[in-house]
């Protein structure tokens, strides 16, 4: 069983950078691929980023390609999301969330076994 703790959300101004971390415990980290998902009021989890097992290969949405970029410290225990040039349209909480099935991950969600239990991001204009 795999226990996910996010951190580093907050409010802050449209334009500004915020990095969110997920801290994993009771499992071998090494061997689940990461996956960021996001979910605004009245909206859908959707997909926003992924990370493979090795931290070799990374996927985007487009919504957030070129502005976030997901990493891994396995040393750590630790998936991170950097976010820079913040949109208010990235409001939401965001979870990080593990999966076993795939060493790549998935964009689904679906195909992750485990969750945390997401941290809010509120982006102001």
């Amino acid at each position: 069983q795999v226990q996910l703790v996010e951190s580093g959300g907050g409010l802050v101004q449209a334009g500004v950078s915020l990095k969110l971390s997920c801290a994993a415990s009771g499992g071998t980290f090494s061997m689940y691929a990461m996956g960021w998902f996001r979910q605004a009021p009245g909206k859908e989890r959707e997909f926003v980023a992924v990370i493979s097992r090795n931290g070799g290969w990374t996927y985007y949405a487009d919504s957030v390609k070129g502005r976030f970029t997901i990493s891994r410290d396995n040393a750590k225990n630790t998936v991170y999301l950097q976010m820079n040039s913040l949109k208010p349209e990235d409001t939401a909480v965001y979870y990080c969330a593990a999966t076993v099935r795939s060493p790549l991950g998935a964009t689904r969600t679906l195909e992750y076994d485990y969750w945390g239990q997401g941290t809010q991001v509120t982006v102001s204009s």
